[in-house]
């Protein structure tokens, strides 16, 4: 993942568009969003997804205390444009220790959020229990955006799904039990909107959660 395309749904490798095919395709999951190569934590990283990308760029804004923008990966190319994204941000968690988030946003079908959480994909509404109260809310956008408590995924790590700006928003936590996080009603910025405050984000080094197959 680091130096070529590689599939949302598996993070294996995809083939170009060719004279067979004019999208994308993964031998397992076919025709796919490609995820770009991730590059280091930086602004410039930032701004390159934020212009590229059709979908929001989600982090929280602003930032815990002591948490720092640790990666950016988009979906997509450059006919198409972002399809999905997902940021990384790490800090201390609630309960000690270190605790990581990626916050996704992703069309129908996508996956990437799927592949995060560590489950079947592509999309979380079977396993979300919308007819339950939601277990967290965020503000995305301004806008307040119920989550779900998303089962099946797996148990290293705390998974909640919801739907901003008519598109799939999740939120994956680690540890499990940094999942705590997301009952504090964060406030969510979509960074496409931002402007010069992005030149704000501190950031730290490059979360190894972002390359995970």
């Amino acid at each position: 993942m680091r130096g070529e395309p590689s599939c949302p749904k598996c993070g294996g490798r995809v083939r170009a568009p060719g004279l067979f095919s004019d999208s994308w395709q993964c031998d397992v999951h076919g025709t796919v969003h490609p995820v770009q190569p991730v590059i280091p934590p930086s602004v410039d990283a930032l701004n390159v997804v934020v212009h590229r990308t059709q979908v929001p760029v989600w982090m929280p804004w602003p930032l815990p205390v002591g948490w720092l923008f640790t990666g950016v990966a988009c979906a997509g190319d450059d006919r198409t444009g972002g399809r999905a994204t997902a940021v990384a941000c790490t800090g201390p968690g609630p309960l000690g220790g270190m605790g990581e988030l990626i916050l996704v946003a992703e069309e129908l079908g996508v996956g990437l959020g799927a592949r995060y959480a560590g489950m079947e994909g592509p999309d979380p509404g079977p396993s979300m229990d919308v007819g339950k109260p939601a277990q967290a809310k965020v503000l995305a956008a301004g806008r307040p955006t119920p989550l779900w408590h998303v089962t099946g995924a797996l148990d290293d790590r705390a998974v909640f799904a919801g739907e901003a700006l008519g598109l799939w928003l999740w939120a994956v936590v680690w540890p499990e039990q940094s999942g705590l996080l997301m009952y504090d009603e964060l406030v969510l910025a979509d960074l496409r909107d931002a402007g010069a405050e992005v030149e704000l984000v501190p950031c730290g080094a490059l979360s190894p959660r972002l390359l995970e197959p």
